[in-house]
């Protein structure tokens, strides 16, 4: 299977446990691995056979943002959602970093693949 990969997108989020990381945002890293079949994209060199990158970036990045998470696994795991239902792709893997959750760190961060039942 082909893949199609959004690599270290930013978004500023609300994300924590603790009451100060509501007071103001925190960048979240994403890195984003579809599986998708890129033959027809080739082929006919139109956007609407190719898995629309901008559009995908553009719905993560509302998601994201559209409320506070605790978690970076919550997030992890609606954008896998958004990715399989509404872009529909069979497989997705999902890496949500957070650099600042930890001092001395680059950056902690979670991974999850999922796929469509």
């Amino acid at each position: 299977m082909d893949k199609v990969f959004i690599e270290s997108l930013v978004v500023d989020a609300y994300i924590g446990v603790y009451d100060w990381e509501h007071e103001q945002t925190q960048p979240l890293v994403l890195d984003l691995e579809m599986d998708w079949d890129n033959q027809a994209a080739a082929r006919s060199e139109k956007l609407s056979d190719a898995l629309d990158y901008d559009a995908l970036s553009k719905a993560v990045t509302a998601l994201i943002q559209s409320r506070p998470r605790a978690l970076i696994e919550t997030v992890a795991e609606e954008v896998a959602a958004l990715v399989l239902t509404e872009f529909k792709c069979p497989r997705v893997r999902v890496k949500v970093g957070k650099p600042q959750a930890v001092a001395n760190a680059r950056q902690t961060a979670v991974e999850i693949v999922r796929a469509a039942v």
